[in-house]
């Protein structure tokens, strides 16, 4: 197998990392390797990335990439990611977790770094089922599949990420489906050389637990968005609300400033807030000030 130029450098180096705890076939190896080349063909190394997740199998990507990487509490991805992006904003920050990690216990941040507009990058791992505690339901879990926990079937309408970030108005849309490797990496490849919060729901089957949403399944109800102007939010809206086939590909874009560009610290001083000494004499006086309050 030849391996894209780059990419060996983000294989861990570790004995034994080779051992994970994914099922066999299971659609996170293929974000993995999509991820890695996505990164490698873009010309960054290891000490240029950071990589932050929740809880979950989507979750452990940091353990076996070889880069930056933080491994936080569930749902709680994405403020970490802004604190490291806005800390040092010279680093490429990607915060990753499952569609449980991110939409459900996760859901709040996601649409607060929607109106704070974060330079980082969101990837989901969009199974339709909670993989690491057995297949319970998703918030995107379809309308009538059985679960341990939804025995009866699941009978709630299943979130629909890619509209509610167009409604919020977010600065990067995107969906894909891991089965297809290169379009895949080409739309990560995109996500990431955006300025701003690019956010991209990724499909892939839970080989275990999710016995409807295959790699079949996938394959046979989604489709490329060939015809698509990324720049229109309505027609971007009216893509996203899709139900079947559902629609691949990049659905909206719009630049607007990010929030390391509007915090007061960076509008006189560029320097990453990590380089800076911390001004103890004038912290001593603030505390000081609010000890007499």
């Amino acid at each position: 197998m030849n391996l894209p130029k780059g990419r060996e450098a983000f294989e861990p180096k570790r004995p034994g990392s080779k051992d994970v705890a994914w099922c066999p076939g299971c659609g996170n190896f293929g974000i993995r390797n999509i991820l890695i080349s996505a990164l490698a063909e873009l010309g960054l190394r290891p000490s240029q990335v950071a990589i932050i997740s929740g809880i979950g199998q989507a979750a452990k990507m940091p353990h076996y990439i070889n880069a930056n990487g933080y491994h936080t509490l569930h749902g709680r991805a994405i403020p970490i990611a802004t604190g490291v992006k806005v800390a040092n904003p010279e680093l490429t920050v990607i915060a990753e977790g499952g569609d449980g990690d991110m939409y459900a216990e996760g859901g709040n941040h996601l649409m607060h770094a929607i109106r704070r507009n974060p330079d980082i990058t969101v990837l989901i791992h969009d199974n339709q089922v909670y993989g690491l505690t057995k297949g319970q339901a998703s918030p995107t879990t379809m309308k009538g599949m059985k679960t341990p926990t939804q025995p009866w079937g699941v009978f709630e309408e299943p979130f629909n990420p890619v509209a509610l970030a167009i409604a919020l108005d977010a600065s990067f849309v995107a969906r894909t489906f891991m089965g297809y490797f290169r379009e895949s990496v080409e739309i990560i490849k995109k996500a990431i050389e955006h300025k701003g919060l690019s956010i991209v729901d990724i499909f892939h089957p839970c080989v275990s637990f999710n016995k409807v949403n295959t790699y079949a399944w996938y394959k046979e109800h989604t489709y490329w968005m060939d015809d698509h102007d990324p720049y229109d939010r309505e027609a971007a809206f009216k893509r996203a609300i899709e139900t079947d086939p559902l629609p691949l590909g990049v659905f909206y874009i719009n630049e607007k400033p990010t929030f390391e560009e509007l915090v007061p610290a960076y509008k006189s001083d560029k320097t990453p807030l990590w380089k800076r000494e911390p001004k103890v004499e004038e912290i001593r006086k603030i505390l000081d000030i609010k000890r007499r309050l």
